[in-house]
């Protein structure tokens, strides 16, 4: 294993001949070379360098429903309510951004939130956990600012404003590097978010997102940008773990968008970031997922359906949709979110309102067809929570990812090394995805033992590649025959 920790902007070059690790600033590098003989060895061995991902509470494995964005409490209540009605399962609604009345207020506008508190508690009544998305930027009319860039809580500039990211208006970037600002900013969020009931948090942004990207003119706490930047989604994340934990709150749940090493000891959960609603990019995220794992981050997920530019009208994006919920069911977590095209006879519900919602992002807004097979994928997640739980237990305690490349569970298969498109969910369930448009067919290889098709429940012996259908209602996946979790299928 290799552990090069160095927050430093620069960048790593990985070719079949050699490994490149670049700092383009930094005043020592951190270099670290473990050993193991499997790749279980080598990650459990990683994990003790840089911490376990903490036990994660049953619902993180259900399904999480998303979009962008929920503009009113209303509007929240009345699909959560939708999903009941339908006897659909439902773990968690995510409320994002521009919930708030200004960028740096951690807290709700009034006007289109006016009881967050009774919110939470219906939620809570219906067992669907809020999450809501906390930024890191804040603006003048914030009414934190003036407090934090007195006491040297934001990033400041060696040259210039501080002014990072033009956005619905000039923003800075508070410093979590800081102590003051990571004890400061969850008192905040105390008073706030935690007081109505929500215990779980999106942090968005936390790269942090700043344009130019001229890190060498960044000043945090802890040294000039250049060197530490890359550091910073680390330290937001701590600010939560930490804050959850002297509230005596058992778990820590945090949807992210980056991590650094050592991140997934905090509770966070990666996702790959606003990708195109494209089969090219569900391929990448299959790629971005088995990645993330080997990085020591067992927790990972992607956009459902991809994040920009999508038609929910068109068949390209009616099989996308499907096709990308089968992954999400192998995947740690199952979480459909985007922003969608507004159709012609799209109202808007609130005129006027900052940051306007796309078009409706749940499992019955894509046709009949597609809701009746969303709905059955829905009910199998459903049954393979406790399956994910001994997963997510085999993470807390060994480091163990929860999908995984086939060479993890097959080190000593030369063939496995050679898979980027099907993987192992946990030990016992191989997922072969579809990624092409248009595809039913797909070439999947079965390492040795006997194998069953979930589909068909076909035995297969292994050591061998075998050709696999899937029309659109259908997933290729089989399961050790020896599995106890057949039955679920």
């Amino acid at each position: 294993g290799f552990f090069w920790n160095n927050p430093a902007i620069g960048r790593c070059e990985f070719t079949r001949k050699q490994t490149v690790w670049i700092a383009d600033s930094s005043y020592q590098a951190d270099y670290l070379v473990f050993t193991g003989e499997t790749p279980k060895e080598i990650m459990y061995n990683y994990s003790l360098l840089t911490g376990f991902a903490p036990m994660m509470p049953e619902w993180v494995t259900g399904f999480w429903q998303s979009k962008l964005r929920y503009e009113s409490q209303d509007d929240l209540l009345e699909v959560a309510k939708n999903y009941k009605e339908r006897n659909l399962p439902i773990d968690a609604i995510v409320i994002d951004y521009f919930h708030w009345s200004e960028q740096g207020d951690w807290n709700f506008d009034s006007n289109y939130w006016p009881n967050p508190k009774k919110m939470c508690d219906e939620l809570k009544q219906m067992n669907i956990e809020p999450v809501v998305s906390v930024w890191p930027t804040i603006n003048t009319k914030s009414e934190n600012f003036n407090h934090m860039s007195d006491e040297g809580m934001l990033i400041s500039t060696e040259n210039g404003q501080n002014v990072l990211l033009d956005y619905y208006g000039q923003q800075m970037y508070i410093d979590p590097t800081n102590p003051k600002t990571r004890e400061y900013q969850w008192e905040q969020i105390k008073q706030s978010y935690y007081s109505y009931g929500i215990k779980s948090y999106w942090l968005d942004a936390t790269e942090p997102e700043i344009y130019p990207q001229q890190f060498d003119n960044l000043h945090y706490y802890i040294g000039n940008g250049e060197q530490v930047s890359l550091i910073y989604p680390y330290f937001n994340q701590k600010t939560f773990y930490d804050g959850l934990k002297s509230c005596g709150e058992k778990y820590s749940v945090l949807l992210t968008r980056c991590a650094y090493a050592g991140s997934q000891k905090f509770g966070s959960i990666v996702w790959n970031g606003d990708i195109p609603s494209t089969f090219e990019a569900l391929y990448d995220s299959i790629i971005s997922g088995l990645s993330m794992a080997m990085s020591g981050i067992p927790w990972w997920n992607s956009d459902i359906g991809g994040f920009l530019y999508a038609d929910t009208e068109c068949e390209y994006f009616k099989e996308l949709i499907v096709r990308w919920f089968q992954f999400g069911l192998f995947c740690p977590v199952m979480r459909l979110h985007g922003v969608r095209q507004r159709q012609s006879d799209y109202i808007s519900r609130h005129p006027g309102i900052q940051e306007e919602s796309g078009g409706d992002n749940e499992i019955w807004s894509f046709g009949e067809e597609t809701y009746h097979i969303l709905k059955e994928i829905l009910i199998l997640r459903e049954k393979l929570k406790p399956y994910t739980m001994e997963l997510a237990n085999q993470a807390a305690q060994k480091g163990t990812p929860i999908m995984r490349p086939m060479f993890f569970e097959f080190p000593d298969d030369e063939n496995c090394y050679q898979l980027n498109d099907q993987y192992m969910y946990g030990s016992d369930i191989l997922f072969a995805p579809i990624y092409k448009y248009g595809e039913t067919k797909r070439t999947v290889y079965l390492p040795n033992g006997e194998w069953i098709r979930t589909s068909d429940k076909s035995i297969y012996s292994g050591n061998t590649y075998v050709e696999c259908t899937a029309q659109k209602n259908e997933f290729i996946a089989f399961i050790r025959k020896d599995a106890k979790i057949i039955n679920i299928f």
